[in-house]
């Protein structure tokens, strides 16, 4: 056996190892899961996602809150749909699909949610953060007004079209005594780059308070405690931090309110004027757990375009729980069918194949465990599909090597002519189909159509390993038995379907 064979095969076994205990249905330990960085922190798991046609859960359509007729630009739009994204995933709920349908509505799907009511209370707060002038009023927290930005909509639980109990204020926090100024701690970079600007002196109606800055004026975000409790420390942009040095110079001992989907967090003092374009807020005896919400909330709560919940629906899993049970009955019959007919007509050859197309059913579920990949019905329809191409790059050398053998050649010169061979019709056949996947996967990224999304997702997956199964693994395994029992079989070629 050669250098390069031994060394392949010990890869191979290592893989299908590693494959199988992920695969396994076992609680995984912590620090293997905290090494799969990619996924967001506190959201880290090895396990099957499944959407929310398999596992029920909550269905939430965001539209944009516009006046009618006035266009939405699109790159606001994903910018928007990133920081929803971010907000659900920042509070530790994965599983999550997040994606623009049309021109102006944002669809989240929360798979397996069980309080519905708090996931629409965090979607609900990713609105819009404003620093408002409340003059010599205070304003006491969990107020809704009216701003020069729009006043309140019917968000959230309002809009939905079942009873659910509603939910309390994001984030509860206590007044604060004042807005001083500090330097921030633990800066985050926010995402969002949009400014807003409020005319200097406006006149306003009654009940309508001045917008002075938004979240998108923020430059960095933070938390801290001291002796007091939590704080939140932030920082303004340049710009932003002008304007609010000269708006707290001139507004002393009056009250600027924070302001987050036209709901007062809380309505500070100007104790004296800020020319550094920074300050905290005070959170008194918040939790971390609260604390930490609303600087997430503050961190991403800038979105160039108003939102609001249009619709909320939750999904029960009943079809999916049925559904699920019958594709894997499908599977397992698909596969033993394949399995069975390799075997029977390519016998030994047939043999090897078996053995990496089961390496690459462990392979793709090992990675949809650890991408993560979410399942659903159409994407089960996509592993269900390349599982049965899976053996097509096989059958096209197989083919090759039994024309190489009736032609004579020796079962070495024939294993590789036939990889040879059929290499640029397998590569060619792969690429086109990476190629549709690149396509419907575009189209369900763009077109809110998930479910094509999902299936292009898994069958490119299914695809791209079985490049690796079907040339590398195969072309091993023939090569390690054609050297030891090479002879045996040059005696017997019927073992080998010729």
């Amino acid at each position: 056996m050669e250098k390069r064979d031994r060394i392949l095969l010990v890869v191979i076994a290592l893989l299908a190892l590693f494959a199988i205990y992920v695969d396994l249905d076992i609680q995984h330990p912590r620090w293997l899961e905290n090494l799969l960085f990619w996924q967001p922190e506190g959201a880290r798991k090895i396990a099957i996602r499944y959407g929310l046609d398999l596992r029920g859960g909550l269905r939430v359509s965001l539209v944009a809150d516009v006046p009618e007729g006035q266009e939405v630009d699109r790159a606001s739009l994903e910018t928007a749909r990133q920081i929803v994204e971010n907000r659900v995933n920042g509070l530790g709920l994965a599983e999550t699909l997040v994606q623009i349908q049309g021109g102006r509505r944002i669809i989240v799907e929360l798979p397996g949610i069980e309080q519905p009511e708090v996931a629409i209370e965090i979607i609900r707060g990713t609105a819009l953060l404003e620093f408002v002038d409340a003059g010599y009023t205070f304003i006491p927290k969990g107020t809704i007004i009216t701003t020069t930005l729009g006043g309140p909509h019917p968000t959230g639980i309002e809009a939905l079209t079942t009873p659910i109990a509603p939910p309390t204020p994001t984030a509860p926090v206590t007044p604060t005594a004042g807005v001083t100024e500090t330097t921030p701690t633990v800066p985050v970079t926010p995402t969002a780059e949009v400014t807003s600007t409020v005319p200097a002196t406006p006149t306003l109606p009654p009940g309508v308070y001045q917008t002075i800055l938004t979240g998108a004026d923020l430059d960095q975000v933070g938390l801290d405690r001291d002796e007091m409790g939590y704080y939140i420390p932030f920082r303004l942009k340049a710009e932003a931090a002008e304007k609010f040095a000269q708006y707290t110079a001139s507004h002393v001992n009056q009250y600027l309110c924070i302001v987050l989907d036209k709901r007062v967090l809380s309505c500070p003092v100007i104790e004296e004027a800020i020319p550094g374009g920074t300050g905290r807020i005070t959170l008194g005896n918040a939790t971390y757990q609260e604390a930490r919400g609303l600087a997430i909330q503050l961190h991403y709560g800038a979105l160039p375009v108003p939102l609001r919940v249009e619709t909320a629906t939750t999904v029960g899993p009943t079809l999916g729980e049925i559904s699920v049970q019958k594709s894997v009955r499908a599977g397992i019959v698909g596969l033993s069918v394949v399995l069975l007919f390799m075997l029977v007509y390519y016998r030994i050859l047939g043999g090897t194949a078996d053995l990496a197309l089961l390496l690459y059913a462990a392979l793709n579920l090992a990675l949809y465990k650890l991408v993560p990949v979410t399942l659903t019905l159409p994407g089960i329809a996509g592993f269900l599909l390349s599982t049965g191409m899976a053996v097509d790059a096989n059958i096209l050398v197989f083919e090759r090597m039994k024309e190489e053998l009736r032609a004579g050649r020796s079962l070495r010169a024939a294993l590789e002519a036939g990889f040879s061979r059929a290499w640029t019709s397998i590569r060619d056949s792969q690429i086109s189909i990476l190629i549709a996947c690149a396509v419907l996967y575009f189209f369900g990224t763009n077109f809110g159509a998930s479910m094509v999304k999902g299936f292009a997702l898994t069958l490119a997956i299914g695809t791209t390993i079985n490049l690796f199964t079907a040339i590398v693994v195969t072309r091993t395994f023939l090569r390690v038995l054609f050297r030891l029992a090479g002879p045996a079989l040059s005696a017997r070629r019927w073992l080998l379907g010729v």
